[in-house]
């Protein structure tokens, strides 16, 4: 107790944020996309997908939130136990302070309708229960 494996945390979130990043381009693109680009058009904002830099940003924020998943996971983990329950624990807390704050932060703003902003609550924790689950499997602790 007391270390983390970093090369344990950088395996299990590069493969959360993998799987996090094909989840959100699903939701972003095919299921939702066309009404985004229509809610970020209605208040005169650029369509997203105009935007390769912005993609970038993306994909690299959420391999981020990947990482800090598992790390979160690796931190609490002697507290808590290791398993499934605990890195979910992990996820949904990194969702809470991410995904449902941004989430709700657009829908009082007006910039998405309540429609998006309760599918994007509800994809996303779905998103980081099983992305914090694999990410949690794949860590290990270091051996001594």
């Amino acid at each position: 107790m007391g270390h983390i494996n970093y090369a344990g945390v950088l395996k299990g979130g590069i493969a959360a944020g993998v799987i996090m990043t094909i989840s959100e381009y699903l939701l972003n693109v095919p299921i939702a996309g066309a009404q985004m680009e229509t809610e970020l058009a209605a208040h005169n904002l650029p369509p997203v997908a105009g935007h390769q830099s912005a993609v970038f940003v993306f994909v690299g924020m959420t391999l981020v939130l990947g990482i800090m998943t598992v790390w979160l996971y690796a931190a609490i983990r002697p507290r808590f136990g290791a398993g499934p329950g605990t890195a979910i624990c992990a996820g949904l807390i990194v969702w809470t302070l991410s995904y449902l704050y941004m989430a709700i932060t657009m829908g009082v703003l007006g910039l998405h309708s309540m429609g998006m902003v309760v599918l994007g609550v509800v994809w996303t924790a779905i998103e980081m229960i099983v992305a914090s689950a694999v990410g949690g499997y794949l860590y290990t602790e270091p051996t001594t």
